[in-house]
């Protein structure tokens, strides 16, 4: 049974964005074996005109996350978008697998540990984070890194 990877990322506000920047992350998850829930794909086809429409789609992302195995968020910015911190937080509290991407040279935080606010980096293992922490998408598939381990130990297994 393929593992489940929410796509917590604010490239779905963008269509150039979603054109470019999505495809290589969604094709480098799947190509390791993972099913991938990218939630503009999945809860964004409502009618905007009509009432309510974010309440849906807010309810419709948070239910993704609920039910996902593992969060693999796209945490780029200055702050990173609000959006995606508030689906870390609940993965977070869910204690679903964490892995971060950020292939963003800024630093914004005053820990000398981490190139973010210490809180994006609750859900990690406090030694070892790195390996859960992705700087290009060249390294979402290495074999050295937490997400390909965590994806094929039940397939090495079998």
């Amino acid at each position: 049974m393929k593992k489940t990877i929410y796509l917590a990322n604010p490239y779905g506000f963008s269509e150039q964005q979603k054109e470019l920047l999505l495809p290589p992350i969604t094709e480098k998850l799947k190509s390791l074996g993972a099913e991938v829930w990218e939630p503009f794909e999945r809860n964004n086809q409502q009618d905007f005109s009509k009432p309510g429409w974010a309440y849906i789609i807010a309810q419709a992302d948070l239910n993704d996350v609920r039910n996902c195995d593992a969060i693999f968020a796209i945490v780029n910015g200055t702050p990173p978008d609000e959006g995606v911190m508030v689906e870390l937080g609940v993965a977070i509290a869910l204690n679903k697998e964490v892995f971060l991407f950020r292939d963003d040279f800024r630093r914004c935080t005053d820990s000398e540990n981490y190139p973010l606010n210490l809180m994006i980096f609750a859900g990690l293992p406090q030694k070892g984070w790195e390996d859960y922490y992705y700087k290009s998408v060249e390294e979402i598939d290495s074999k050295h890194k937490a997400l390909y381990k965590w994806l094929l130990e039940d397939s090495e297994i079998t």
